[in-house]
């Protein structure tokens, strides 16, 4: 035999790559299907099991506040991480990046502004 080397492809590295997580994956399964306990107990059965009874019925209202709170929390959230890259770029953008950064925040003000004149941010209405 020659001392050949066995040299893999790219597309080999990925292949491998891809066996090994299916491995991980159905091993970690398969080793929490064999190994979980398996009594069946009137709190596992129930919807929540968070160690509170339910209480009525699923089907509650929920005030529409709650998600006009999540949603602008999100939104002011997102708006706020896109503004790490611009602050740490900031010196190279020049001028023009200035401005499309005050652009960006006024925006942002004009929209904290509306929420409040809205009234959607106070929680008393």
């Amino acid at each position: 035999m020659s001392n050949e080397q066995v040299m893999i492809t790219e597309f080999g590295k990925i292949f491998l790559f891809m066996l090994i997580a299916v491995i991980l994956v159905v091993g970690g399964v398969l080793t929490a299907f064999l190994i979980r306990p398996s009594k069946k107990t009137y709190e596992k059965q129930l919807t929540y099991e968070c160690g509170e009874d339910p209480v009525g019925t699923p089907w509650n209202k929920f005030n529409i506040r709650f998600y006009v709170t999540a949603l602008i929390f999100l939104i002011f959230d997102v708006e706020v991480v896109l503004l790490f890259p611009w602050a740490i770029q900031f010196k190279q953008y020049g001028l023009a990046g200035l401005l499309i950064g005050i652009i960006f925040i006024v925006l942002l003000g004009v929209g904290m502004l509306y929420e409040v004149a809205k009234g959607d941010i106070n929680w008393d209405k």
